[in-house]
């Protein structure tokens, strides 16, 4: 079989395509051809050398993959051949609170990841592919997805009638604005693209702030509500934080995820988040119990995920390119077989 390998922390050019023997299912254990995957930027950083000790090399990269059954080994019940399958991000995290010893194999940074023809998985860290959705489509579910359903729909619990503010056209916050509105909320969603923009209408945002031409974003967003948000899904990371917070409710959540804007700014508002009782929820993907909610959930509302541009497997390069370009609005795909 071919696979990626990432022979040490020097970005793309450190991606070798090799040639290694397709590996055999043990007990309890699924060998997947894989079909597709899906970038998140934590692999762009993660090809830079930036997922700190835990990272090994030679590593597969990517976290995100789907795929068809090849084989099963001794013991499993759960799967046969022929069965469409995704992987969850963290292979120990079956359900519950997160932990140290449940986050320990994270797929394409502690451990090997998809972007590889085949792959073996514990049978308990499948989830069976959304009948609905391609095998594309569901490759962009255990990273962005489920991390986007973590904020908006687990530890959100956003309700009817609240409101939800999203950053950027990336595939955690496309993702988010889609759950919000299957929750019944109102979605207000930032980008410094126009084209975007018109593009965030046609998916249902309520209302659109341009980023660049509104700096102050998050002020608007409170005047626009009258009192401020319920939710704000962090994307941007310390550099957007100070908006965040401006625009969030007295008693609101922000949702913390990413790392997109760079280093805060010299005025931090935090004292304004204390004196506002509002939370900062750290989030990390989810577990396998959650993964499998998600699939139940978007399956019932027939949500789909946005693909922006399906690279092939020899063109892995250049997708990760893409990704550092920031063009993309939605999922940047991998068709793998």
């Amino acid at each position: 079989m071919k696979c990626y390998e990432l022979q040490g922390p020097g970005g793309v050019d450190a991606l070798a395509l090799v040639d290694k023997p397709v590996p055999q299912a043990g007990h309890g254990e699924v060998l997947v051809r894989l079909k597709a995957a899906t970038l998140n930027y934590r692999d762009l950083l993660t090809v830079k050398g930036g997922y700190g000790s835990r990272q090994k090399f030679p590593l597969v990269p990517v976290s995100d993959g789907a795929g068809v059954v090849e084989s099963v080994g001794p013991g499993v019940r759960s799967f046969a051949p022929g069965d469409r399958v995704t992987g969850s991000f963290f292979e120990s995290w079956l359900g519950g609170e997160p932990s140290e010893a449940r986050m320990r194999a994270a797929l394409g940074g502690s451990v090997d990841g998809v972007l590889t023809e085949y792959r073996v998985f514990p049978a308990h860290a499948l989830v069976r592919t959304p009948d609905h959705l391609s095998d594309i489509e569901s490759a962009a579910l255990p990273c962005a997805g489920l991390t986007a359903w973590s904020a908006v729909v687990k530890l959100g619990d956003i309700k009817p009638g609240q409101t939800v503010l999203t950053q950027g056209t990336g595939g955690v916050s496309l993702f988010a604005l889609q759950f919000a509105k299957m929750c019944g909320a109102r979605v207000i969603a930032t980008s410094s693209s126009d084209a975007k923009i018109a593009r965030l209408k046609q998916l249902g945002a309520d209302v659109t702030l341009n980023y660049k031409t509104t700096p102050d974003w998050g002020k608007k967003a409170r005047e626009l509500t009258g009192r401020g948000v319920d939710l704000v899904v962090e994307v941007g990371g310390v550099g957007t934080l100070n908006e965040s917070i401006r625009a969030t409710r007295i008693g609101g959540t922000i949702a913390f995820i990413g790392v997109l804007a760079g280093p805060a700014s010299s005025d931090s508002r935090l004292p304004l988040m204390v004196m506002q009782q509002q939370r900062l929820q750290g989030v990390t993907v989810g577990s396998i119990e959650d993964l499998q909610a998600l699939c139940d959930g978007i399956s019932m509302h027939g949500v789909k995920p946005v693909i922006d541009k399906v690279f092939a497997f020899d063109e892995v390069k250049d997708a990760f390119a893409h990704m550092a370009s920031g063009a993309h609005f939605g999922k940047i795909a991998i068709a793998i077989g």
